[in-house]
């Protein structure tokens, strides 16, 4: 039997290559994708060749839906469509401009995927091990690291040196498994150090 998956659908390799990193940083902290596959394909072609039946969600190309409407309208909750700018998509799909930083890029994933599990009367699971990875000033330097603040400014915030704000920071890094700002936003998010909305 085949595992489900999340689909990714964009003519653009870079693309697809980028949002498969994402959601796999985002995998190790969402339920929901621990139990799914995530594949990428450069067209719809691809896609039905590929058991279209076993996607659970798609990361779709504005073209692939204008030119393949009748497949995705009946799924438009399963799918978020990957726009370049302010382009115009159908009532009813949820869209993320490509063009956005990273790091709100990773926001709005986060954003979409709190919304969904309200929608569904669902809480998020916090994986309870996995948050007391971190002690509480770690916690505090994470927090204020992911909402954009630099070393000088966490030290100051938290009356500490620079150096120990860089000491805590490299404690994070090897404790999380990831040097990564957007790992790390999804760690602290996912694990409740910061609310999305902070970010």
């Amino acid at each position: 039997m085949n595992k489900p998956k999340i689909a990714i659908i964009h003519p653009n390799s870079l693309c697809c290559m980028a949002m498969r990193t994402i959601l796999a940083d985002i995998a190790p902290f969402v339920d929901m994708f621990q139990r799914v596959d995530i594949a990428s394909y450069n067209s719809m072609e691809e896609f039905l060749e590929d058991n279209p039946h076993s996607a659970i969600h798609y990361f779709i190309s504005s073209s692939i839906l204008k030119e393949n409407s009748e497949f995705f309208t009946p799924q438009a909750r399963r799918c978020i469509i990957l726009c370049d700018g302010e382009e115009q998509i159908q009532d009813g799909f949820r869209k993320i401009d490509l063009r956005c930083p990273e790091r709100e890029l990773i926001k709005l994933l986060l954003s979409i995927h709190s919304t969904a599990h309200m929608a569904h009367g669902m809480e998020h699971h916090i994986p309870q091990e996995s948050g007391e990875l971190l002690s509480q000033r770690e916690k505090d330097v994470l927090a204020l690291s992911v909402k954009g603040f630099i070393n000088k400014e966490i030290a100051d915030r938290l009356n500490i040196s620079t150096a120990t704000v860089i000491f805590h920071r490299r404690n994070i890094s090897e404790k999380i498994g990831s040097k990564s700002i957007g790992r790390q936003t999804i760690y602290a998010v996912m694990n409740g150090i910061v609310d999305y909305k902070e970010l």
